[in-house]
């Protein structure tokens, strides 16, 4: 099954539909059908589970980067950067490899750049 992003205003992802493959045979046969099916002149651009099309596989609220030719993940926290090789967002601080689980505290870092990643305790 091929998997086909709608793009909105800014292009961001406001739906992904499925396309049998045996009609997606290309990109654009799979982008016509949909318009053809919803009577519109949407702009789609293809996706996969797998992330071997446009590095990332679209989810709604996603935004395309046509530069990138990629699908980007909304921005978790406003410290993290993209790494424009993956196209994921990075913490500014490692995490921790002591084979323990962490969450991302904002707050903590903005107060304290040397901190960020918080124990998940119980898990």
């Amino acid at each position: 099954m091929a998997h086909f992003a709608k793009l909105g205003i800014g292009n961001i992802v406001l739906t992904v539909e499925v396309v049998s493959n045996d009609i997606a045979t290309t990109e654009q046969a799979g982008i016509d059908f949909l318009n053809n099916l919803y009577n519109t002149r949407d702009v789609w651009k293809q996706t996969s589970y797998n992330n071997n099309i446009r590095k990332n596989f679209a989810g709604i609220g996603y935004s395309y980067k046509q530069d990138l030719d990629a699908f980007i993940a909304p921005q978790p926290y406003n410290s993290w950067t993209l790494n424009e090789s993956t196209c994921l967002w990075e913490a500014p601080i490692t995490y921790p490899t002591d084979g323990k689980n962490y969450k991302w505290n904002e707050t903590n870092y903005q107060a304290d750049n040397t901190t960020g990643w918080v124990e998940i305790v119980g898990s």
